[in-house]
This record gives C-alpha cells, structure tokens and sequence, in this order.
C-alpha cells in the first residue's frame, strides 16, 4: 500500500510543476524549456537556505523558491517578446544559464539535508510516514490550485488567456500582449520552482540534475488530465487546472505499476518517453480516425 501512496506523493510533488507546463503550454502554447532549470533552481534554493548558517523559516524559503522561478520564467519572456527570439530557443538559452546558476549557488552537485527540519514535521496528522506527507502536500497543492484558479477567472486572467487564444484581438483591446506573456512566464516557472522546492522537502536533498526531464513530466501529467476531461466533457479552466494535478498523480502511479511488473529502474526514463509519446498521440490519432 505504502508503494502507491508514495507514487501519490510523487505525483503530489509534480502537480505544482503540472500547472505551471499547463499555463506555458496550453494558456499560451509556449514550449517552455525553462522548466527543468527553474526545476532546480526551486531545489538549489531551498537546499542552500535550509543548510545556512542562520536558515530562514520554511514559509519564507516556499516564497523565495517561487521568487526565484518567476524571475527565471520572466527573463525567458522578455528574450521572447523584447528580443524577438524563438519562445523555444529563449527557454533553452535562460535553461543553460540555469546551469550555471545553480551550481554556483549549491556550491557543489549534490546538497543533503539529512536531519533538517521540513514541512512534513510541521504539523502531525497521522503516525503513516507516507500518508502524513501525503496529507500535508495534498493541502499545499489544493491551496495553490484554488488560488490560481481564481487568478484565471479575474479580468487580469482573461486577459491572460485571451492572449493565447488571439493576440490581435486582445491587443486592439489595449493590453499588452508582451506583459501578458512575461507575466505568464514568470508565473508558470514559480509553480515549477515551487515544485523543485517541494520535491527537495521530499526528498531529502538538491541535486543538480533534479530538473532533467521535468518538462516531460509536466507535458505528460497535462495531457493525461486533458483525456481525462474531454471524456467527461468538461471545459472550465478550474477544472483544467484540476486535470493537470489529477494527470500528474495518474502519472507516476502508471509508473509505479510499471515497476511493480518487474522494469528496470534503468529502463524508467524510455518507459516515461515512450508513455508520454503514447498520450501526445492519442489526440491525433483520434482526429484521424474522424
């Protein structure tokens, strides 16, 4: 049982990254590679404050993790909007730059954070070391996904989506498109900062690697939701909101079946590759057969 709480746990530690994926690529259908180095970036934070000399308390490092993020999604727009790159190429030049930034913030590749007081040890809910986390990151999670739920349905979030959906239209109505997507940007990468923080909690340290992957993740987890609810036909955005996080979870239990039948861990990688190309697909196909 504690086998399949922990891939919840898992998934539950991705859903922040899932709605962040969710905003970049379908709010403004923004390939956003930024997504493994603000990964990390979440991580580096939290490790490098949890293990100083005076460490802050946890509340403060959640913000400064997300802080950090949406300054690194935030430099992807501007390289976008103001400098006229490709969106893909901006997330991955602000990426490698991550790079850099990270190590030189860790100090070294690897961080531990054995002993240290986490958000798990807050507050006690049951004697289950996996459901108590469970618990504590099912709460953190259904907060941010009320909050930015709301922030969707505000006029700032209609125009938000509306410039997804048609920026002539939303610029003939006077806003500025280039604000909307840096603002987007820099929102979708502190959730994915946030998610490198919580994993970290996880966890129990920062590595640098922690991000590689992380967009295949957070695609895969969207578009599992997003099957999930056009087969319920469901179309409001908290919703959608709700399938990435559900899509997530979905996710590393599929996962977690599959290494209950016996695949390698070495194998795990093209196991997550060759699923999501399933899920990518399936839309496709489906539109073919029609």
């Amino acid at each position: 049982m504690n086998f399949y709480l922990s891939a919840v746990l898992l998934g539950l530690g991705y859903a922040s990254l899932a709605m962040g994926i969710f905003i970049s690529m379908r709010i403004f259908s923004i390939p956003d590679i930024t997504t493994d180095g603000s990964f990390t970036l979440g991580g580096a934070m939290t490790a490098v404050l949890m293990t100083a000399q005076h460490p802050l308390p946890l509340p403060a490092i959640f913000l400064i993790a997300f802080v950090a993020g949406a300054v690194a999604g935030s430099l992807t727009g501007i390289i976008h909007t103001k400098l006229k790159v490709n969106a893909l190429l901006s997330g991955i030049i602000v990426m490698t730059a991550l790079f850099s930034v990270n190590i030189s913030l860790m100090g070294r590749s690897n961080i531990p954070l054995l002993n240290l007081p986490t958000l798990f040890d807050m507050v006690t809910f049951t004697n289950n070391t996996v459901l108590q986390r469970v618990i504590i990151l099912s709460i953190i999670i259904i907060v941010i996904l009320i909050l930015l739920s709301r922030l969707l349905r505000t006029d700032f979030g209609l125009a938000m989506r509306a410039t997804g959906n048609n920026e002539n239209m939303v610029r003939a109505q006077g806003v500025s498109t280039e604000a909307m997507k840096i603002i987007g940007l820099a929102l979708a990468n502190g959730l994915i900062a946030i998610s490198g923080f919580l994993f970290t909690q996880q966890s129990g340290f920062a590595d640098i690697s922690m991000g590689i992957g992380s967009v295949i993740l957070g695609l895969g987890s969207v578009m599992i939701g997003e099957i999930v609810l056009k087969l319920l036909r469901i179309k409001k955005i908290a919703w959608h909101i709700l399938g990435a996080v559900l899509g997530s979870i979905l996710f590393q239990l599929i996962l977690a079946v599959a290494l209950s039948q016996g695949i390698e861990t070495n194998y795990l990688k093209l196991v997550t590759a060759v699923f999501v190309l399933i899920v990518v697909s399936i839309p496709n196909l489906r539109k073919n057969k029609i």
